[in-house]
C-alpha cells in the first residue's frame, strides 16, 4: 500500500493540533473560587500569587515551554503563511503555493478593490475578503438603481404614486384620579 503524500503546511497543522491537545487549558487565578472573575486568562501580579511563583499544586502558567512547534509558527489555520498587503505592486512578491494574502486594514475602497482583482488574476488566497459582503453591496446598488429609474419613468409619464394618508394624531390621555393618602382622622371611602 502507498501512502497519501500530505503536504508540508497540513502535516505542521497537524502536529499543532497534537501539541495543543497536550497544553493545558490556563485559567485566571482563583477564577474558580469568586463568580466575578471569568476564567479568561489574567497574567498574576501579586507577591504571594501562588501561580506567578508555579507553586507545586497549583495551576500551570503560560511559559515558553508551551511555545507552538516551529514548523506551525505562525501559519493560518488555513495552512498558508499569512503576508499583509497594502497596494497592488506588494502582490508581485507573494507565493501563490505556500502564502495568503491580507490586506491591510487602513486600505481604502478603491485600492481593495484594485487589490482584490490583481489578486484573481494572479489566483492567491485573500484571508479577509468575503464573498457575499461584495455581492449583497452590489445587488443593493442594483436594486436601488431600478428604483430610482422607476420613480423618474413615472414622473416623466405623470404617473405619481398615491400618497399615504396621514392618521389623525389622538387627543392627549385623560389623566387618571390621583390617589392621596387620607389624613389622620379621615376614613377610606
Amino acid at each position: 500500500m502507498s501512502e497519501k503524500k500530505v503536504s508540508p503546511s497540513r502535516k505542521a497543522l497537524q502536529v499543532r493540533t497534537r501539541a495543543r491537545n497536550k497544553k493545558p487549558k490556563f485559567v485566571r487565578a482563583e477564577s474558580w473560587k469568586y463568580d466575578r472573575f471569568s476564567l479568561s486568562w489574567r497574567r498574576p501580579r501579586g507577591l504571594d500569587n501562588k501561580i506567578r511563583r508555579k507553586i507545586k499544586g497549583w495551576p500551570p502558567g503560560p511559559s515558553m515551554g508551551y511555545k507552538g512547534p516551529k514548523i506551525a509558527r505562525y501559519l493560518h489555520p488555513s495552512g498558508y503563511h499569512e503576508v499583509i498587503v497594502h497596494n497592488v505592486a506588494e502582490l508581485s512578491q507573494v507565493d501563490a503555493e505556500t502564502q495568503a494574502v491580507r490586506i491591510g486594514h487602513t486600505v481604502g475602497k478603491r485600492k481593495r478593490a484594485d487589490i482584490i482583482a490583481k489578486a484573481k488574476e494572479l489566483n492567491l488566497k485573500i484571508l479577509n475578503f468575503k464573498v457575499s459582503a461584495q455581492t449583497d453591496t452590489d445587488e443593493k446598488e442594483e436594486t436601488e438603481d431600478e428604483g430610482a429609474e422607476e420613480q423618474i419613468k413615472d414622473a416623466k409619464e405623470g404617473k405619481s404614486k398615491p400618497k399615504k394618508e396621514k392618521k389623525p394624531k389622538k387627543s392627549p390621555k385623560k389623566e387618571k384620579k390621583s390617589k392621596t393618602k387620607p389624613k389622620k382622622g379621615e376614613k377610606k371611602q
